[in-house]
């Protein structure tokens, strides 16, 4: 049996159909679904794959897939075997002799990322094989699987094949699979943003990576309420205002970078052309690079000349900071801007007027500038004689810095100056994260409001195993004790969440649970800074893209947990396993949260009521960095040191294990 159309592999049979097929016939079909024609040394490996799975599954009843498509990695599993309750996932390496590193993260990636997000992978034992073509030595038998189901990647030579995968069949538990039905399993990724912008910009759609359970709020829904404000935007010559509301993790960058992708071609081919502009710089500047190592990759394959600076050239307008388009706005008090469609990352972060005109007093020279920066984005973008849209991504609780404005600015911006604007905004503005109502009192003043419950995201999409991770931080930092436990009861199975006083052992916890290339690291509070003793230095910069993109060898890489990101560094990105480090600027004391920024050689209290909440905020971003699973670290302290006597740290710890948390080592 062919692959269809709908096939995710160049190839499907069963396997007595694999059997009776030539060499030449299943090599030809596979160069033929190629995407940009298979060269000669690639046909010569599949000839040596096939010749070994004709040899390996004689005796085998089950179904075959070659080069099956891995949506979410942007990649193919040479091989996928489903026999009995098992789900086998090859991977070849024609000719080698030894097994490296890289390449077992790679087939258990394969592993994982069925387990995770395809459908019909949630139940099914999972054995992922690297097969080192003429290797020697090998793994004689499975290890014994995670309780997620899956194996350890098993290594073995090309002779060893057939013993692996009959031992995998005898293993396995659990139901039959049945494989054709399998492979029409739907395919529910929930991709970093590393991930996503690089799936994003080679043209694929928010609804090809994105979750569509029911669980999950389909993103797709949220992009179409966009493009149609666009479309009707353009059609009718209106201006708008989108404000696109989510907790944590809910997706709100992944729809804005569609919305750029989607309109991405110069403006002369597209009068919709789109920036995705953010005051994020760690996530500019990461983002940037990934997706700029992606196309030279994507060019290498194809065999493509090139220069690296050019492709960087290329990348660079999809991606921008703010505040350079704030600056191109300045040059010119008349000239538009080139993109008629501008998404705000990050929106509530926007500076208020006093700290937009200090800006511009010290750094451009400008000492009667009087506008927020949300005021003059939408003058700039006002300078269009037709049409425009400015697309607002809300993080609820997200504001970090001195000068942050919220959200309800720019509701205020076009109340005060552009009451002609049309504003779309989800009801969902009431929340506390959202400033206790204030955004929802401001839209309520205007005239041309639409709502629209599609422009909230609900439901966090960073951790896939816990939809509920948001609630639960929001209700840890509410000190809604009753409400946090009874949502840890749902996230525990499912998230594994640990505490523990002992640093080392938080660093060993991770390592263990991290397969893979699952990315790991340290996190800290910008404010954190008695954690020296413990070899964290917040005051000592990172360079971000050593940090998320660095291989496990980097010493600079999150691998390391050496060094501690802070909530300026982390906010929009995430990794797989955290461990979140907890100082005593933010401790519990007697039922309360107290708030201390250290100064000399004293902690000091934190008395602005927004400062409070900026340092709130820095925890919740902490501790929702994580997409699989989290250890909090509470120093013990010690008596002998005034700036970190237990009962600075104490309380913290003690509520933290009254809402659940177990202890890790006890």
């Amino acid at each position: 049996m062919s692959g269809d159309a709908r096939a995710p592999a160049y190839l499907e049979d069963t396997v007595s159909g694999f059997l009776r097929r030539s060499v030449c016939d299943i090599v030809g079909q596979l160069a033929r679904h190629s995407e940009f024609g298979a060269e000669q040394t690639q046909c010569d490996a599949w000839c040596v794959e096939v010749e070994l799975l004709q040899q390996a599954l004689r005796g085998v009843v089950g179904h075959l897939f070659l080069e099956f498509v891995v949506p979410r990695l942007g990649s193919r599993i040479d091989a996928v075997l489903v026999a009995g309750a098992a789900v086998v996932t090859i991977e070849f390496k024609v000719g080698a002799s030894g097994f490296l590193r890289a390449d077992q993260d790679q087939v258990w990636d394969y592993a994982l990322d069925l387990k995770n997000f395809h459908r019909g992978s949630h139940d099914a034992d999972i054995f992922p094989l690297l097969v080192a073509t003429e290797a020697v030595d090998a793994d004689s038998t499975w290890e014994s699987p995670y309780e997620d189901g899956v194996r350890p990647p098993r290594r073995i030579g090309g002779a060893q094949l057939g013993d692996a995968l009959r031992d995998a069949v005898n293993a396995a538990h659990g139901p039959h699979v049945d494989g054709a039905p399998w492979a029409r399993h739907p395919y529910q990724p929930t991709p970093t943003i590393v991930q996503a912008a690089r799936a994003l910009y080679a043209r694929h759609s928010v609804s090809e990576i994105s979750r569509s359970d029911a669980s999950a709020r389909n993103l797709s829904e949220t992009a179409e309420a966009i493009e149609a404000v666009i479309d009707r935007s353009r059609r009718d010559g209106r201006k708008a205002l989108v404000l696109v509301t989510g907790v944590p993790g809910a997706g709100k960058t992944l729809v804005g970078l569609n919305v750029a992708t989607r309109h991405r071609r110069s403006v002369e081919q597209d009068p919709a052309h789109a920036v995705f502009l953010s005051g994020n710089g760690p996530l500019v500047t990461v983002l940037r690079e990934a997706l700029t190592r992606d196309e030279l990759q994507r060019l290498r394959e194809r065999g493509v000349k090139f220069r690296r600076g050019d492709v960087a050239q290329q990348v660079k307008p999809f991606i921008q900071n703010v505040h350079h388009f704030r600056d191109e706005g300045l040059r010119s008090r008349v000239e538009p801007p080139a993109d008629h469609v501008v998404v705000f990352d990050e929106a509530q972060r926007a500076w208020d007027r006093s700290k937009t005109a200090r800006f511009m007093k010290s750094r451009k020279k400008i000492n009667d500038f009087t506008q927020s920066e949300p005021e003059f984005q939408l003058s700039y973008m006002n300078r269009h004689g037709d049409w425009a849209v400015a697309v607002c991504l809300v993080g609820g609780g997200q504001e970090i810095h001195d000068g942050e404005a919220g959200i309800e600015t720019w509701v205020d911006a076009v109340h005060d100056g552009f009451p002609e604007w049309d504003v779309y905004a989800s009801p969902r503005l009431t929340d506390s994260e959202y400033g206790e109502g204030r955004a929802l009192d401001a839209l309520r003043r205007l005239d041309r409001v639409v709502w629209d419950e599609r422009l909230h995201l609900a439901v966090s999409m960073r951790s896939f195993r816990a939809e509920r991770l948001s609630g639960f931080v929001k209700a840890l930092l509410d000190l809604d004790a009753d409400a946090a436990r009874r949502v840890f009861v749902e996230l525990r199975d499912r998230y594994p969440l640990v505490v523990t006083r002992d640093l080392d052992a938080a660093r060993r916890w991770i390592r263990r649970q991290a397969r893979g290339t699952e990315r790991y690291g340290l996190v800290a509070s910008s404010q954190a800074e008695r954690l020296k003793p413990h070899a964290i230095d917040v005051r000592a910069k990172i360079d971000p893209v050593h940090w998320f993109l660095g291989p496990r060898e980097d010493t600079r890489s999150s691998f390391y947990l050496e060094d501690a990101a802070t909530e300026f560094q982390v906010q929009g990105l995430e990794l797989d396993w955290v461990c979140v480090t907890w100082d005593a600027d933010l401790r519990l004391v007697r039922g309360e949260w107290n708030f201390r920024k250290f100064h000399g050689s004293r902690w000091k209290q934190v008395h602005k009521v927004e400062h409070r909440r900026y340092l709130c905020n820095a925890y919740r971003v902490l501790l929702t960095r994580a997409r699989q699973g989290m250890a909090v670290f509470v120093p013990r302290g010690d008596p002998a040191d005034p700036t970190r006597r237990p009962e600075f740290y104490d309380g913290t710890f003690d509520y933290l294990v009254s809402l659940g948390l177990p202890e890790l080592g006890v």
